[in-house]
């Protein structure tokens, strides 16, 4: 569980060889797909709980938004701290076990808070999922690897909701929501023993040949480290409005088909899944490597990149709730869908460039911390409050409209904070200490 305080030579390197380096990223992609199905499981699912348990859209926001991320960015904190100084496969091997089987266990709720309390088990135990892993990502691959590799390590996103989306859409119609959760949960705690037994913890710096101090920073020096660089600031703020949209997206757009269009949920996860699971994944993996080939001559492009996705994105989001006929608005998603993720692999990677060694889980946790409690913690939960505040003038087209409203101005005012960190970010990435 300790750390060298020096790197070590490439003779002890266990990612010495190109195959092992990227069969612990194919492994940490798979769990964090993992995580993915299990949080994004409950999206697909939510319009059958909702007539089973008798919810509002207000508490269906509460579920996936505001009680998960409040629960997964504190978790996320000490366990990024611990895994800064310690055994990050182990960590992250056992938070895969604890949300897995907390999935299972949703499937067993009788009420509202039972399902809630569930979830926020979810929350927890997934909070020790990405931050050890990009840590881990950092030591296995190069600088100027990293975005990529991290952009591929975030596919998982998309993989996730793929199968979220269509486990969860057929085995709802065929079996129920609670079989769904059975099903979907079991798998993670078997992934937990193939990564403890087959994936090595990195070394520390190896890949940059640079030397560990002795010393493990505190939380509160990391987290001054970070304010005290503009481009952090601007970066995290513009990641969290991103995420604003694309949460309020992911975990509604079920919701709003099949509310305006009466789409099945078979049919409607299988359109999801290629949409929102296919697209996404080439989306978020392409970006990377766009960012880290444009970002050689220019750091900036690492900002512009998302600045670019989100241009393109705000019509088509605008189209896709205001047209009228089911498989217009599939269609007017696809772009999107591509694009609703090109910001993430170059915003940890620059942000694991400007700090030290034994600072990157920490740094991630809370890039996540404030990405989750704004993106995930509120852009759901808004969503469903404005929902129901809609519904005396629209009716069921009450979702529509809040999503509407909602989502292309939180992906504007991201495009606006990545321009704004354009400006610093070279800077800020030359004054990283040691």
């Amino acid at each position: 569980m300790t750390d060298s305080n020096s790197a070590a030579p490439s003779a002890t390197n266990p990612y010495g060889s190109t195959k092992t380096a990227y069969y612990a990223l194919g492994i940490l992609t798979l769990v964090y797909s993992i995580n993915f199905i299990d949080r994004q499981l409950l999206s697909i699912l939510q319009e059958a709980i909702k007539a089973d348990l008798m919810l509002s859209d207000a508490q269906l926001g509460l579920l996936t938004g505001f009680a998960f991320a409040l629960f997964y960015t504190f978790a996320g904190l000490p366990i990024a701290s611990l895994a800064d100084r310690g055994n990050r496969r182990n960590i992250v091997a056992i938070s895969l076990t604890i949300w897995s089987g907390m999935t299972a266990i949703s499937g067993l709720a009788q009420n509202y808070w039972q399902l809630l309390l569930a979830r926020v088990g979810v929350g927890i135990g997934e909070a020790g999922g990405s931050p050890p892993s990009h840590s881990m990502i950092s030591d296995i691959f190069p600088p100027e690897k990293r975005a990529s590799a991290i952009g591929f390590y975030s596919t998982g996103i998309s993989i996730g909701i793929l199968f979220g989306f269509l486990f969860g859409g057929w085995l709802n119609e065929f079996f129920g929501w609670r079989v769904a959760f059975f099903v979907v949960g079991v798998p993670g705690v078997i992934l937990a023993l193939v990564l403890y037994l087959t994936v090595p913890e990195p070394i520390r710096g190896l890949t940059e040949n640079r030397v560990t101090s002795g010393d493990n920073p505190s939380m509160l020096t990391v987290f001054k480290l970070l304010v005290s660089r503009p481009s952090f600031i601007f970066m995290a703020l513009g990641a969290a409005m991103n995420a604003f949209a694309g949460y309020s997206t992911a975990n509604w757009v079920a919701s709003f088909m099949i509310r305006t269009h009466q789409m099945p949920t078979g049919e409607l996860g299988t359109w999801l899944a290629l949409i929102i699971g296919v697209g996404g994944a080439i989306g978020v993996f392409g970006s990377g490597v766009i960012a880290d080939k444009l970002g050689k001559n220019d750091k900036r492009w690492y900002m512009w990149v998302a600045v670019c996705a989100c241009v393109i994105s705000i019509p088509l989001q605008i189209s896709t709730f205001w047209v009228d006929d089911a498989y217009t608005a599939l269609m007017c998603m696809v772009i999107p869908s591509v694009l609703s993720n090109a910001y993430l692999g170059a915003t940890i990677a620059c942000v694991h460039g400007m700090v030290g060694l034994k600072m990157r889980a920490v740094s991630s946790a809370l890039l996540f911390f404030i990405l989750n409690i704004i993106g995930l913690g509120m852009g759901p939960t808004t969503v469903g409050l404005v929902s129901d505040m809609l519904v005396d003038q629209h009716g069921t087209d009450s979702l529509r409209y809040a999503m509407m409203y909602i989502v292309p101005t939180a992906m504007f005012i991201s495009g606006v904070f990545y321009v704004i960190a354009s400006r610093f970010i070279r800077e800020d990435l030359s004054k990283a200490p040691d």
